[in-house]
């Protein structure tokens, strides 16, 4: 199959090595110096390109906050029966864009990242794929993500939405309140130095990304959940209740079971 992938950053480079020795893959990528490791596929800088090659997939891997741009800027240049995805966080406005645009489509979101996961190793990961998605898309991306032994879970547009909501908001803005409150330790614990790798990692992402996940509508339930298991935790700590502490450590261990 001829696939197009749009960037050339982590993600579009974990999918041009994966896809480059069974597919005949072009990559598209306005910035030179990130074309240096980009081997065994054929390089553009311009969408006139696109033509000439005729893909029959393209896989956009570009910045979160341009993801419908890029699409909107190779469009003109593909054929009909091309199909179009993308692997991005969040989802907001893309199931109206995909609506509209005229082309087939699969959208997947691996659950996985440059900055944490190991993608050379990714049996304990997981991916979502789109049911909305075009059936000959999905069998793609379902025999992709199954080869790497990625866990596949199958969710419509708005239960993916709520799925990022609590499996990131969540643990993004309680990093986030962990890396506003900390202050400089000479001699850091083990638990703090994790949780320390944990707020670089994370804020190394790109901001765009890290604000929409938090500005998706069904977030700021899950930050409310936070606020309220503060309040009661805090409550406890300033009555010195032992009772109190010591069902709640019960409570919360069931839960991470």
């Amino acid at each position: 199959m001829k696939i197009l992938i749009l960037g050339a950053g982590k993600m579009g480079s974990f999918f041009t090595d994966l896809l480059s020795f069974d597919h005949e893959v072009a990559v598209l990528e306005s910035n030179p110096r990130r074309m240096r490791f980009i081997y065994n596929a054929l390089r553009m800088k311009d969408a006139s390109e696109i033509s000439d090659f005729a893909p029959e997939l393209v896989i956009n891997c570009v910045t979160l906050n341009y993801t419908i741009q890029a699409f909107e800027n190779v469009l003109p240049y593909l054929q009909p029966y091309c199909i179009i995805s993308d692997i991005a966080s969040v989802k907001t406005n893309l199931q109206e864009f995909y609506n509209t645009c005229g082309f087939p489509y699969v959208s997947t979101h691996p659950m996985f990242g440059p900055t944490f996961a190991n993608l050379g190793s990714l049996e304990r990961e997981n991916t979502i794929i789109i049911s909305e998605s075009d059936h000959l898309g999905k069998v793609f991306f379902k025999d992709l993500y199954a080869r790497l032994k990625l866990n596949i879970f199958e969710y419509t547009f708005e239960e993916h939405d709520r799925v990022v909501a609590y499996s990131l908001g969540i643990p993004f803005a309680s990093t986030m309140v962990f890396a506003a409150t900390m202050k400089h330790q000479d001699a850091p614990g083990t638990t703090f130095k994790r949780h320390m790798k944990i707020a670089r990692g994370l804020l190394s992402e790109d901001d765009y990304l890290l604000t929409e996940i938090l500005f998706n509508p069904r977030t700021p339930r899950q930050i409310s959940r936070i606020q309220d298991e503060l309040s009661k935790l805090q409550k406890m700590i300033e009555n010195k209740d032992t009772a109190a502490m010591k069902g709640y450590l019960s409570d919360i261990r069931k839960n991470i079971e």
